[in-house]
C-alpha cells in the first residue's frame, strides 16, 4: 500500500535548531605509538607479494596503475598483523580497498553481524560514519578507527535524534524502525533498527498497524509496498540512489532488450519499476552470481560494479555511475595513515550507547 504520510524537518515549527544533540565525549587516549611510515616503493619483492592480489582484480585495475597501489597494499596488510586489526570494508569501497586490504565485506547488515564476532582489539571501518558508529556500538571495548571521519551520509544527516522525539509525540504509542544508515543519537531514539536487507521483515516483527519508518522516504516506499502495515516516512533520501531516474533506464533497454537491470530500494519508484530485481547490495550481488547475465546495469554506487567484475568477469557492465562522495573519502592512504597513527578513534557517548545498542542488536537478534 502508498506510504500513509510523510515528514521532514519543515512539517515541526517546535524543532529545535541545530543538527545534534548528542553529548560530548572527550577524546579519547591514543591507543599506542605511533609506527614509523614503510617504504611504498615498488619493488620485484612487492610485486611478487601482491601478484596474488592483483590477480583477483586484473579485470578492473590496469596495469599502469597497480604500481602506484600495491606498495601501500602491502603496507597495510602487514600492519594489520602488526596492529592486530581488522578491516571491515562496505560493498561500495574501491576495488583495491575491498579486494586488496578488506578482511570482511558486505553490505551494512553483513558488517554489523561481522563486527559482533571479530577477535582483533582494532577495527578500521571502511566505509562511512554512521558503519563505525555501529561496529563500535557492538564492540564497545574495541578501539574503532574511521580512515576519515569526514565520510558522512546524507540519510544520516538529514535527521536528528530530537526529530525522532518530535515524531513519537505527533504519533504516540507508534513503533519506530530507522534505517541502519542513521546516526548513534538517533538509533539511541528508536525502537529497533533495519537495513535493505531486512527492512520489510523487522517492519512486520513488531506487530504493528501502523510504523514509523526513518529516514529513506524511497526505501519507505518501497517496504510499504511489500507489507500492509501502515507506513509513516520521513523526507530523507540517498544522494546517490534519488539521481537514477526512470527514463535513464529505458534509453538502457532501447539501446538492448536483452540488458539486466537490477536496482537497490533507496531509489525512487520510477526506478524500481524499471528493474527486473530489487534488493540490497548483498542480495544484488547474490543475484548475478546466481543469474550470470551476458549484460548488466547495477543501480547503485558505482564502485559496486567494478567489485563484482573482478569476481565476475564475464558479466558485462553498463555501468551509469554515480558515485558516492563520502564512501570516496575512504582511501588507502588514509587507511595506512590510520594503522600507523591509530587515528580517527570513533568514540560515542556511554550514556547514548547503551540506548543505541539496543536497537541495532534488537535487528541482529531478529529470527529470519
Amino acid at each position: 500500500m502508498p506510504i500513509t504520510g510523510i515528514y521532514g524537518p519543515d512539517d515541526f515549527a517546535n524543532r529545535p535548531q541545530g543538527q545534534s544533540t548528542i553529548p560530548p565525549c572527550p577524546a579519547p587516549a591514543r591507543s599506542g605509538p605511533a609506527l614509523p611510515m614503510p617504504s611504498l616503493e615498488w619493488t620485484p619483492e612487492v610485486e611478487r607479494a601482491t601478484a596474488p592480489l592483483y590477480e583477483r582484480i586484473k579485470h578492473v585495475i590496469p596495469p599502469i596503475e597497480w604500481p602506484l597501489m600495491a606498495p601501500t597494499i602491502k603496507a597495510i596488510n602487514e600492519l594489520k598483523q602488526a596492529r592486530g586489526a581488522v578491516i571491515l570494508a562496505h560493498n561500495y569501497q574501491a576495488p583495491e580497498i575491498f579486494h586488496g586490504v578488506a578482511d570482511i565485506a558486505g553490505d551494512s547488515l553483513q558488517l554489523a553481524v561481522e563486527a559482533t564476532k571479530v577477535k582483533a582489539s582494532i577495527i578500521v571501518q571502511c566505509g562511512v560514519h554512521f558503519m563505525a558508529e555501529t561496529s563500535k556500538l557492538l564492540n564497545p571495548d574495541k578501539t574503532v578507527l574511521i580512515p576519515d571521519s569526514r565520510a558522512g551520509c546524507s540519510l544520516a544527516a538529514s535527521i536528528t535524534g530530537a526529530d525522532v522525539r518530535l515524531l513519537r509525540e505527533k504519533f504516540p504509542g507508534v513503533p519506530v524502525v530507522a534505517y541502519v544508515n542513521t546516526s548513534a543519537e538517533v538509533k539511541a531514539e528508536v525502537d529497533i533498527c533495519c537495513t535493505s536487507s531486512n527492512a520489510v521483515q523487522v517492519v512486520e516483527s513488531l506487530n504493528a498497524p501502523s510504523v514509523i519508518f526513518l529516514p529513506d522516504r524511497y526505501l519507505a516506499t518501497y517496504v510499504a509496498s511489500k507489507t500492509d502495515v501502515k507506513i509513516i516516512a520521513w523526507k530523507g533520501a540517498c544522494e546517490v540512489h534519488e539521481r537514477f531516474t526512470g527514463e535513464e533506464l529505458r534509453a538502457y533497454r532501447e539501446a538492448d532488450p536483452s540488458v539486466q537491470i537490477i536496482a537497490h530500494p533507496e531509489c525512487p519508484p520510477d526506478v524500481l519499476a524499471e528493474a527486473d530485481f530489487t534488493g540490497s547490495t548483498a542480495h544484488m550481488i547474490n543475484w548475478v552470481r546466481q543469474k550470470r547475465p551476458r549484460r548488466l546495469v547495477m543501480i547503485t554506487e558505482c564502485s559496486m560494479a567494478d567489485n563484482v567484475r573482478a569476481e565476475l568477469p564475464d558479466v558485462e557492465m553498463l555501468r551509469p555511475c554515480n558515485l558516492c562522495p563520502h564512501m570516496k573519502r575512504i582511501t588507502l592512504a588514509n587507511i595506512l595513515e590510520s594503522l600507523l597513527t591509530l587515528r580517527e578513534e570513533v568514540t560515542i557517548d556511554p550514556a547514548l550507547a547503551e540506548r543505541a545498542r539496543r536497537s541495532v542488536e534488537r535487528m541482529i537478534n531478529l529470527k529470519n
